[in-house]
């Protein structure tokens, strides 16, 4: 793909609310494949469109990558065909199918912001409104549809449509779902609803945390603070060594399996995009076409 394709194709995972992973050669040393300057972008099952490198530096940008779609941090990969002592701010990893350069690779988690439903036009849901936006959210009032990635829905409608906007984000399982009332009307109207006790808990009513606010501003702020403070918290781990590994993707829910190649000992993403083998019931994954084939020609030299 040509940058402008590159280019093309990032906007428009951004416009549907798809994370990705942007890598770009920043160095090159000879003799590498890869250019200063080659990028691609990395989906979360693992799928690369672009080029960083050949199916060894692929791989360990793909394993990186999947890793990072749960921190949100950008780090640089240096990736080298010998062992090289830790540097600073860097990641590095030895890869021995290198065909004898060194690559760093700047990788830049690209993430949706959270999306909040606001159903009501109260104060404190325009306040909601202004405020979220400002903190960089994706802010939807009153939508006809609740949208299927939204991170949380507060309800401030005073009394209005409250029940079944409650139960449709609970049975969604959306992370956050609030009413905005007294402690005494909220519970009524959670009690209400029909949907089992285990989903009713989940409702937080009255919204926001109790910081005595006074105003719908404030109110509004305690809301959004109290959807920062549960959010789910990234490990904000990379993947080193070559144990078999699980990385938590927070952005979307899924949970990223890590291999070990059986052949030149390396993690890669055990992904059905990676390339594998299947041998006696068991799929085995592979960092290159080098060590698929090696295994290929005599698993039980590698198996066990």
């Amino acid at each position: 793909m040509s940058r402008a394709e590159i280019a093309e194709r990032a906007a428009e995972l951004r416009r549907r609310r798809v994370p990705f992973v942007h890598a770009r050669v920043v160095l090159a040393e000879r003799p590498t494949s890869a250019k200063p300057g080659d990028e691609a972008l990395v989906m979360s099952d693992g799928t690369m469109d672009g080029f960083v490198g050949g199916d060894c530096a692929e791989s360990t940008v793909r394993a990186q990558a999947l890793a990072l779609l749960d921190s949100g941090e950008s780090v640089v990969l240096r990736i080298s065909p010998t062992p090289e002592p830790p540097q600073a701010g860097k990641v590095t990893m030895h890869n021995p199918c290198l065909s004898g350069g060194t690559l760093e690779i700047f990788l830049e988690p690209q993430r949706p912001a959270p999306l909040v439903v606001v159903v009501g036009d109260a104060p404190v849901a325009r306040a909601l409104i202004a405020i979220g936006l400002a903190l960089g959210y994706e802010m939807i009032a009153n939508p006809d549809e609740l949208p299927a990635d939204a991170s949380a829905v507060v309800v401030a409608s005073h009394g209005r449509d409250e029940t079944d906007v409650l139960a449709t984000a609970l049975r969604a399982d959306v992370p956050y779902v609030g009413l905005v009332a007294s402690r005494k009307r909220g519970g009524a109207v959670v009690e209400s609803l029909d949907i089992c006790s285990s989903m009713k808990a989940r409702v937080v009513t009255p919204a926001g945390l109790d910081i005595g606010a006074f105003n719908p501003e404030e109110v509004a702020l305690s809301i959004l603070a109290d959807i920062v403070d549960r959010r789910p918290r990234p490990s904000g781990r990379t993947i080193s060594g070559d144990e078999r590994e699980l990385a938590d993707d927070v952005a979307t829910n899924q949970r990223v399996v890590m291999a070990t190649d059986p052949v030149c000992h390396m993690t890669v993403a055990a992904v059905e995009t990676s390339l594998h083998f299947d041998h006696e019931g068991e799929r085995y994954f592979f960092c290159g076409s080098g060590c698929l084939r090696a295994f290929a020609d005599a698993p039980a030299s590698f198996v066990g």
